[in-house]
């Protein structure tokens, strides 16, 4: 049997999470715009499945990704700053949360904050609603190459317990050095594996 993550493909994009059919598992990349999402994701793929842009916002759907079948990587639009019509802005909240709370199949939400800024006030509103929810959360800092070796176990700390977490419960990670992905990868494929 083919292992989850070694044949990802582009699968279909939805502004309307009451249209996504059922699938065995699925797993979600969230985060303010421009920490990165489309850019680990690629990372954890080994290719490049996801668009990456410069400008923040480019994500304004629900993008699914196929892992084999039944097996959805899901890269939701960022939230605070992004580019685009305020009307089309205003829907997402209502999109991601409906797809959120609507998704039994949902395994995992990977809440993506700045290991360089750390967590904002966006970032703790979406841990505290994820929480609030009962949601399955795991907590990655991105872009840790920005930090300075030196500030890395620092800035991980001061991280962790702005969320409430200890250094340890906080993935760190890096798509362009790879740093920490390997083991991000198998987090993601052991829950989608059957």
């Amino acid at each position: 049997m083919i292992q989850p993550l070694e044949t990802v493909e582009y699968l279909l994009s939805e502004t309307d999470p009451a249209r996504l059919a059922p699938c065995a598992a699925e797993v979600a990349f969230i985060g303010r715009s421009n920490v990165g999402k489309s850019s680990l994701l690629n990372a954890v793929c080994r290719r490049d499945v996801a668009r990456v842009s410069n400008l923040p916002g480019r994500t304004r759907a629900i993008n699914v990704f196929q892992a084999g079948f039944g097996r959805w990587l899901v890269d939701l639009p960022g939230y605070g700053f992004a580019a685009g019509p305020e009307a089309e802005r205003a829907g997402w909240g209502p999109m991601i949360e409906g797809y959120l709370r609507g998704r039994p199949s949902l395994r995992m939400i990977f809440a993506l904050i700045d290991a360089k800024v750390g967590p904002t006030r966006l970032d703790l509103q979406m841990v505290e609603w994820l929480e609030a929810t009962d949601l399955p959360w795991r907590p990655v800092a991105t872009k840790a190459d920005q930090v300075k070796s030196s500030r890395a176990q620092g800035r991980r700390r001061e991280a962790a317990h702005a969320m409430g977490l200890q250094p340890a419960d906080l993935a760190w990670v890096s798509a362009q050095e790879g740093l920490g992905v390997r083991e991000l990868r198998g987090e993601v494929a052991a829950l989608l594996t059957p």
